[in-house]
């Protein structure tokens, strides 16, 4: 019985890794472009609470009080990271261990409860009391950093960027760089509970469905159901709108001007009145649509950390 509670352990976890895989595979080589610049309505820089430049990483890379992350994990920071960074990945940090099952469970990809996420941070050296700078990449990413960054704020993180134009654009400012991570250093990390402001349940949704926008931040061919990383089914939620991740991005991968991220999504038909819900395959671009609108002044807006991993399992879609 042992062995075969194992093998079905290792099966599932498997295919979680292979779609993460494949994933990761076709949006590297699929080349993401971000909005021309010709089109943009503002060539104003975005300034939020949770965004550094480039240029900020390369003055305070190496200061004391500051702990760089390259959220893409180990094995892309094998073959470079930023000097001095430690690499890890949202799934290590969240419920995607094989004791919550595989992509689509009840309780897989969720944010772990306090003691047991006080742990996981601690033995990464993510110290409350200094500033974390987290690094990913934009159009040619999955927004791992906006992902760990959404968590690091339910759990009590006060100071925590992300940089604008992800690793990319720290390595072109000149940050110096090395092959594979440094070592945390662990800390007592003390997470008193998670603040769920901007969390998304799929119980919450599934019975006020109607009170939310939803909208869907995949790619077109996601979103049509052409496109599956082993999610139970194809499609997109009842009526999201289509406003891919990359829309937020300028050619050169930084994110476009505030008055462009309103004319998109006045465009799409959302106001900063109404109660927005942004999705993806399993919440991580999401989360940077997320924090995008909240630093644009959309305070009613939620991450659904399952996303279409989990609605696909238990909820109607629509092609």
């Amino acid at each position: 019985m042992g062995n075969k509670v194992m093998k079905n352990s290792i099966k599932n976890f498997g295919m979680y890794i292979g779609a993460i895989l494949l994933a990761a595979s076709l949006l590297e080589g699929c080349g993401n472009k971000g909005v021309p610049e010709e089109e943009l309505v503002s060539k104003d820089s975005f300034e939020g609470q949770y965004l550094v430049t480039a240029d900020y990483v390369k003055e305070h890379a190496g200061d004391e009080n500051v702990i760089l992350v390259d959220c893409r994990g180990a094995d892309k920071a094998k073959r470079e990271t930023l000097e001095g960074a430690i690499a890890t990945t949202w799934q290590e940090i969240g419920t995607c261990s094989e004791s919550y099952g595989a992509a689509g469970d009840e309780g897989w990809g969720k944010i772990p409860e306090p003691s047991e996420l006080s742990e996981k941070l601690g033995e990464l050296g993510m110290d409350k009391n200094k500033e974390l700078i987290l690094l990913g990449e934009t159009l040619n990413g999955w927004g791992d950093d906006a992902r760990v960054l959404w968590e690091r704020a339910a759990a009590g993180y006060t100071e925590v960027k992300m940089v604008d134009g992800g690793y990319s654009a720290a390595k072109e400012a000149g940050v110096p760089t090395q092959k594979g991570a440094s070592d945390p250093e662990p800390v007592e990390v003390v997470i008193d509970s998670i603040d769920k402001t901007h969390v998304m349940e799929t119980e919450e949704l599934m019975n006020n469905y109607d009170a939310y926008k939803i909208i869907d931040v995949r790619t077109e061919d996601e979103y049509k159901g052409a496109v599956k990383y082993d999610e139970a089914q194809g499609g997109h939620l009842p009526g999201a709108v289509f406003l891919p991740y990359t829309d937020l991005f300028r050619e050169n991968g930084s994110l476009r001007s505030k008055a462009d991220v309103e004319k998109m999504m006045e465009d799409a038909g959302i106001s900063k009145g109404d109660k927005i819900v942004a999705y993806c395959t399993g919440g991580i671009r999401s989360a940077y649509m997320q924090l995008v609108l909240e630093m644009a002044g959309y305070e009613n807006t939620w991450n659904y950390d399952q996303s279409f991993w989990r609605w696909a399992v238990v909820g109607e879609v629509e092609k």
